[in-house]
């Protein structure tokens, strides 16, 4: 079963991307379509500016096809959701606050990139501010290297370097977001069952 992403954004893309994702993918019997599109920003998964992102990825002929996005200051998911619609898909996901809380939840990825076994973020998505700002702070509360201010690099970096995995991420108690599209996408391959 085929599978294409439309994501909010560059962090967005490299996670669906990476190697490690599409072996994922591939282990529950879905094939990433290529290229994920990268919609540049929550402002354009509008429906208007949606259509021709679908347009573009149906060139692939995909038997579904899949919105990551940001939750950011929207007060909800469910408010991002009705703002993108359904239109073109149900297939809606939304990380709560950011991505970057993913990587919050994965606990031996972040443990990977700073370098200490028993890290453990208790709470990723209910950081004070955003979890980019979290992942400074824990780098600095612990006299490590930070993020530094790519966020690009610092995705591929998870990702290729500390083996950020989305199923550790849904794993976590606390990280429903990352639950949720886990669940969402493993289901899609059971359907094909």
């Amino acid at each position: 079963m085929s599978v294409g992403f439309i994501v909010e954004g560059d962090t967005e893309k490299i996670v669906i991307d990476s190697p490690a994702f599409r072996a994922w993918a591939a282990d529950h019997g879905l094939t990433v379509c290529s290229p994920v599109i990268d919609a540049r920003g929550g402002g354009n998964l509008l429906p208007h500016n949606i259509e021709p992102l679908v347009q573009q990825l149906q060139r692939q002929h995909p038997d579904h096809i899949v919105i990551l996005t940001d939750q950011e200051t929207a007060p909800d998911t469910a408010t991002v959701r009705a703002r993108i619609g359904t239109t073109h898909t149900n297939l809606v996901y939304v990380a709560v606050k950011a991505i970057e809380a993913w990587f919050l939840a994965d606990s031996h990825a972040l443990q990977q990139w700073l370098g200490l076994p028993d890290l453990h973020e208790p709470h990723p998505e209910q950081t004070p501010g955003m979890p980019w700002e979290r992942l400074k702070a824990l780098a600095a509360e612990h006299g490590k290297r930070g993020p530094g201010t790519n966020k690009n690099i610092f995705a591929k970096r998870m990702v290729r370097d500390h083996q950020f995995s989305i199923t550790r991420a849904a794993a976590h108690p606390h990280c429903p977001s990352a639950t949720e599209f886990h669940a969402g996408l493993t289901g899609l391959a059971q359907q094909k069952n």
